[in-house]
């Protein structure tokens, strides 16, 4: 079953985050992991106030990370200024209209 990881956070400067957040060696690490796929938000007000949605393989992984070492390093190198707010997420049902 999919887990999920809602996370608002705060960056620098939302072009240079996500210019880290799309190298090769932070998706490395994020598969590695077990991140599946992600959507990345952000607020309308705050162009540097982003909501991310992720999904993982595993429970056990999706807590892993989120406590790592490695996360911590990375957010710091991409310029995130306020980690924000995270919840950890059990999918329930998906669908479309």
């Amino acid at each position: 079953m999919p887990y999920g990881l809602q996370v608002r956070l705060k960056v620098k400067d939302y072009a240079r985050w996500k210019s880290d957040f799309d190298r090769e060696d932070t998706i490395a690490i994020r598969k590695a992991g077990g991140e599946k796929s992600y959507q990345i938000f952000r607020t309308i007000d705050d162009p540097n106030t982003l909501v991310l949605l992720c999904e993982w393989d595993s429970l056990d992984n999706l807590q892993k990370y989120a406590q790592s070492e490695e996360l911590r390093e990375l957010m710091q190198r991409a310029g995130v200024t306020d980690p924000g707010e995270a919840y950890v997420l059990e999918e329930l049902d998906r669908g479309s209209v």
